[in-house]
Order: structure tokens, then C-alpha cells, then sequence
């Protein structure tokens, strides 16, 4: 262990490094229906499915102690998320239907970063903070596509929380993590149709893979 040769000795004393980030998502909803909602349009269930995105972000890292780094990632993500609803008629009919919410969001993330001590070329570390997003592109397709499509609010913020590993290799430091996301506002717009109706709040909840090179 000792023969073990020391990548990047003086990497974590800078005071600011930068990088970039590359991810998966996978977006869902996280679905509150009206107490009445059965009695509805003759609607039975809703179901949010999840749905695989990507991310791209630039980071930005602030030193703040030995163990402590706060970070700002500003990233471009790319999310669908589906709901399938389930309808039964009175002649004993059926009928099932998905209604894709795409987005594009702007995201603004600040985390705060907490560091175990090194070992050789790896540590560990957690974060945690707050997130703003901007969906860039979501209303601009309701008008195109579906007068019925479900409609979400532009803005979006809430908290994340993950985990993840420093590698410091001979150039660069690599870190795979994994990063929690729940949103606190209701993204639903109301509107009287048969998909938005039944439903009484929308609140994002987002899991995200990402590999950052710095």
C-alpha cells in the first residue's frame, strides 16, 4: 500500500477548480388525485411512468475547508416523464392512454459537498441542496401538438441529496454519483379536461447517474 503511487498530491488545495459533468435521468412524477377522481370522465387509474433523459452541466467548485467544497453546477437537461391513464365506460368498454410531458430544463443546483479523508487515489463524499429549474420548452409544444396535453408551470425548485467517489487519476480527478431530486411546487397547470382534472398536484422526483471530470 505504501508503493502506491500519489495521483494529483495538490489538487484539493485549490481554492477553485472547474469541470464538467455528463448523466442519465430518469424523471417521473410524483401524483396526488383529487379525492373524486374515480367519478371523473369515467376514469379509473393514473399512473406517472419514469423515463430516461440526459444531462450536460459545467461545474463550478469553491474549496471551503478540508472537508467541505460548495459547488454550482449549472446543466442543460433533457426529461420526458408519462402518465397513462386508464378509463372505463359504462358498456363495460375501455380505453388506455399516455400522455408524454416532455421538458427541457435550465437548471441552477447548489450543493454543499462533504469530503471523506483520502486514501491513496479514491474518497467518498455526500452532498446536498437546492436546485431551480426553467423549463424551456414545455408550454411552447402544448400549443403545437395537443390542445389535451397535461401542462406544467414553467419553474420548478427543490431539494437533492446523493453520493458518490473521487478517483484521482494521473490528469484529471473522476467521479461517478448519484443524486436524489424532489420538487416542492405543484407543476400542474389547472385546466378542465379529462387528464388534467382527476389530478390534483405534480411534484418532480428525479434520480440522476452522472460521471464529472475535473
Amino acid at each position: 500500500m505504501d508503493n502506491v503511487p500519489i495521483n494529483l498530491p495538490k489538487y484539493d488545495k485549490q481554492k477553485l477548480h472547474f469541470g464538467f459533468t455528463l448523466g442519465l435521468n430518469r424523471s417521473n412524477f410524483k401524483v396526488q388525485l383529487m379525492p373524486d377522481f374515480k367519478y371523473r370522465d369515467s376514469i379509473y387509474r393514473i399512473e406517472p411512468v419514469g423515463v430516461m433523459g440526459l444531462n450536460l452541466g459545467i461545474i463550478s467548485n469553491l474549496r471551503l475547508g478540508e472537508y467541505f467544497d460548495l459547488r454550482f453546477i449549472p446543466a442543460l437537461s433533457f426529461a420526458q416523464r408519462n402518465l397513462e391513464y386508464t378509463f372505463y365506460y359504462e358498456d363495460s368498454t375501455g380505453a388506455f392512454i399516455t400522455k408524454n410531458v416532455e421538458s427541457t430544463y435550465l437548471e441552477f443546483p447548489v450543493n454543499i459537498k462533504f469530503k471523506s479523508k483520502r486514501v491513496n487515489n479514491y474518497r467518498a463524499y455526500v452532498l446536498a441542496g437546492g436546485r431551480y429549474s426553467i423549463d424551456m420548452v414545455s408550454q411552447a409544444k402544448v400549443k403545437d401538438r395537443d390542445k389535451e396535453i397535461v401542462k406544467l408551470k414553467k419553474n420548478d425548485y427543490g431539494y437533492e441529496i446523493g453520493f458518490g467517489f473521487d478517483f484521482y487519476m494521473t490528469y484529471f480527478k473522476f467521479s461517478p454519483e448519484i443524486k436524489m431530486f424532489n420538487g416542492i411546487p405543484n407543476l400542474l397547470v389547472k385546466e378542465n379536461t379529462a387528464f388534467s382534472s382527476p389530478i390534483e398536484a405534480l411534484h418532480s422526483k428525479i434520480f440522476l447517474i452522472s460521471f464529472t471530470f475535473e
